[in-house]
C-alpha cells in the first residue's frame, strides 16, 4: 500500500506516510531496524512507482479521511526502506503540492552527497536525517551500510545540503547500548551538529522489535548525559523515547487500515484495541489477520505489537528475547 495512515507523530503530528520504496529495500540494514533485515541492499537511485501513482494514493487516502472526520498534518516519505532511492522523488513531491498539506522525508542521508538527491530534499518542507554516528567503525557495526558507502562522504554531504536547504532541518540519532552511547563518541556528534545547525536534534532509543536481539536501549543516566552533552552545542534537543499514543485514524476500511499502518508502524496491543472501538470493530479482524498470515504478533520490552508481515515465506519475526 503506497498511502497509509495517519499514524500519530512526536515529530509531525497526525503524519500520511507514503511507501513510495517496495519493503525493505535500502542502503543500510540497521541492526536495531524495526523492520526486521533488509531483503535488498542497494545504492543505485530506481523508479519504483510513477509519480502520477503515488498522487493518485495519496490524494485518494486524505479524502478518506476528511470523509472520516480526520485530519492531516504531514505526507510523509517514510516508506519500509529508503526513501531517496527513489528516483522519482522530486517530481512526486511536486505533484502533492496541490493538496496544500506540508511534506517530510525521513531517510537515513546516506545518498545525500549525490546533487540530485540534494535537489530532491530541497523541494520538501521538513527533512529528518540520521546521524547515528561520526565514527566509520560505529556506523558499520549499527547501521550497516551497503559496501560502496563511505561515511565521510555522507557527512560532506549533509553539510553542503544544511548550507542551502530553507525548510526545517532535523536530525534523529537512534543511542544503542555499548555501541554508540560513550562520553567521547557523544561529544563528536555534539560537534557535528554544531556545523550542520539542525532546527532540533532528536535522541531516540529502541522502543519497538529491533532487527538484532542484542540491541538494547542504554539506561536512563546514558540517555539524559547525551541529552545533556547535545544541549551543551545545539539550541533544541528533544527525546524521541516516549510512545507516541493510540491516534491512529479509521478511514473506512479496517483490514486495510490495520495492514497499511503496521507495514511500518507496529502497534502496540492496546493501541490496536482502541483503534478497533473506534472503527466500530472488534478483535475477530485481527485474529482473522494472523491466521490469514497477513499479520504477526511480537513482543518487545513486556508489550505486545502488531505489525503486518512482510516476507511471503514462513519467516517469523517473533523476537521475545529483546529486553
Amino acid at each position: 500500500m503506497i498511502a497509509f495512515g495517519p499514524v500519530p507523530s512526536r515529530r509531525l503530528g497526525r503524519s500520511l506516510g507514503i511507501n513510495n520504496i517496495p519493503p525493505k529495500v535500502c542502503t543500510y540494514s540497521c541492526s536495531y531496524c524495526q523492520l526486521g533485515h533488509t531483503i535488498r541492499m542497494q545504492v543505485t537511485r530506481q523508479s519504483f512507482y510513477e509519480p502520477r501513482e503515488i498522487f493518485r494514493a495519496v490524494q485518494n487516502k486524505v479524502e478518506k479521511v476528511k470523509k472520516a472526520a480526520g485530519a492531516v498534518d504531514y505526507l510523509t516519505f517514510v516508506p519500509d526502506g529508503e526513501p531517496i532511492l527513489d528516483a522519482n522523488l522530486g517530481p512526486e513531491i511536486e505533484f502533492l503540492r496541490p493538496l496544500g498539506i506540508k511534506i517530510a522525508v525521513i531517510t537515513n542521508g546516506s545518498l545525500i552527497w549525490l546533487r540530485d538527491v540534494r535537489e530532491d530534499l530541497m523541494k520538501a518542507d521538513w527533512v529528518s536525517l540520521k546521524i547515528d554516528s561520526t565514527r566509520e567503525a560505529i556506523w558499520r557495526v549499527l547501521d550497516r551500510p551497503h559496501g560502496a558507502l563511505k561515511l565521510s562522504l555522507i557527512l560532506d554531504g549533509m553539510l553542503e545540503f544544511a548550507h542551502s536547504y530553507g525548510g526545517e532541518l532535523v536530525t534523529e540519532t537512534m543511542l544503542v547500548q555499548g555501541v554508540n552511547d560513550g562520553d567521547r563518541h557523544l561529544e563528536e556528534i555534539a560537534g557535528f551538529l554544531t556545523q550542520l545547525g539542525p532546527a532540533r536534534a532528536y535522541l531516540s532509543i529502541p522502543t519497538r522489535p529491533p532487527a538484532e536481539g542484542w540491541v538494547r536501549a542504554p539506561d536512563e543516566e546514558v540517555i539524559n548525559r547525551a541529552y545533556q552533552t547535545l544541549r551543551e552545542r545545539v539550541d533544541q534537543v528533544e527525546y524521541l523515547i516516549g510512545y507516541e499514543g493510540n491516534a491512529f485514524a479509521y478511514t473506512g476500511d479496517v483490514e486495510e487500515d490495520l495492514l497499511s499502518i503496521t507495514a511500518v508502524h507496529p502497534m502496540r496491543e492496546e493501541a490496536v484495541s482502541k483503534f478497533l472501538i473506534r472503527a466500530g470493530s472488534d478483535w475477530a479482524v485481527v485474529q482473522r489477520l494472523i491466521d490469514g498470515g497477513q499479520l504477526i504478533e511480537t513482543e518487545y520490552d513486556g508489550s505486545s505489537f502488531y505489525m503486518r508481515r512482510l516476507h511471503e515465506t514462513g519467516h517469523s519475526f517473533r523476537r521475545s528475547s529483546e529486553a
